[in-house]
């Protein structure tokens, strides 16, 4: 269960009182379906007014929920006999990032993402998705590893941003963010990036340079928080709705600007009401695109993959 947003109290309020009449029904024998059948019929409407007219803030909030399903979560659901494979080979393992091999539809893959946690102690160990230099060049081996072999990468975006603590810039924070973003524009194997919840900064981009970039519907993806921008831009952080609103930072935002390629469904309520549809709908996604990339010349895939974050860098 996560804690209810702002915009959802209304919903969760008569979904409650639905409940209440069901069972007073049970529990009386009594007839109240009508009655029943008035309310859902209002709730319903709630529901889409309410979730189809989200202000960017309100996705910001959706995307963060400790509730919203993680990597391993779609791994578990989309990758048959997944091993995680852990460590950078330099300094030590990151739990931020979780990455390995398995099989998606029979074809061998490799399949790395950031992982937040499902509670405070999880967080912690996860450092609240945000990786360490290690965490970026343990996914630059299995990156390198993927070419080798030539299998697939798949990767998830969920972080806030890379860890900017001293440690991580002592370890090389920026060489292993930028040396991720050098090396993933020439493998020479087919990638695809999904953003699942968080795509903050670099910290999200070093997973990103992908042949075909997409964001959950509810998703966001953005150089900066909307607390950092207003912080910057008016010395106030607590203006982060505003921000929020002039960011361009959601799905629908970024596929109109080009800066992504697809938008893959969510649950009207969002991904974390029905984690199994879109682990499906994921899945449609990834059997449409992946044949294309696995089945395309290797020279044309880069040049192509090339051109696609030439022409966004041209653009802005």
């Amino acid at each position: 269960m996560h804690k209810a947003l702002d915009f959802e109290k209304p919903i969760n309020e008569l979904d409650n009182k639905i409940n209440e009449l069901k069972n007073f029904a049970q529990e009386n024998n009594v007839d109240l379906s009508h009655e029943i059948d008035i309310l859902v019929n209002k709730l319903e409407k709630i529901k889409k007014q309410n979730y189809e007219s989200l202000t960017p803030w309100q996705k910001v909030k959706i995307a963060r929920l400790q509730g919203r399903p993680t990597s391993l979560d779609y791994i578990e659901r989309l990758i048959e006999d997944f091993v995680e494979l852990h460590g950078d080979r330099f300094y030590g393992d990151d739990s931020a990032i979780v990455g390995g091999i398995g099989k998606f539809n029979g074809i061998p893959v490799t399949v790395i993402g950031h992982q937040k946690g499902k509670d405070t102690k999880e967080n912690i160990k996860r450092n609240f998705g945000m990786p360490h230099p290690e965490g970026y060049r343990k996914a630059l081996r299995l990156m390198k590893q993927a070419e080798k072999f030539k299998r697939p990468i798949i990767t998830f975006i969920d972080t806030p941003g890379a860890y900017c603590g001293l440690e991580a810039e002592k370890r090389g924070q920026g060489e292993a963010i930028a040396q991720n973003l050098i090396e993933m524009s020439r493998l020479k194997t087919p990638i695809i990036a999904i953003v699942i919840g968080e795509g903050g900064s670099g910290g999200a981009l070093a997973l990103g340079v992908g042949d075909r970039v997409c964001m959950l519907e509810n998703s966001i993806y953005s150089v900066i928080s909307p607390e950092g921008l207003s912080s910057i831009l008016w010395k106030d952080a607590a203006l982060y709705q505003k921000a929020a609103d002039i960011m361009k930072l959601t799905s629908q935002d970024l596929l109109s600007l080009n800066i992504i390629d697809d938008i893959i469904k969510e649950p009207l309520e969002g991904a974390h009401k029905n984690i199994d549809r879109v682990s499906d709908n994921i899945k449609e996604y990834l059997q449409n695109k992946l044949q294309v990339l696995v089945n395309m010349n290797i020279k044309e895939l880069i040049n192509r993959r090339y051109e696609k974050f030439r022409k966004i860098g041209v653009w802005h």
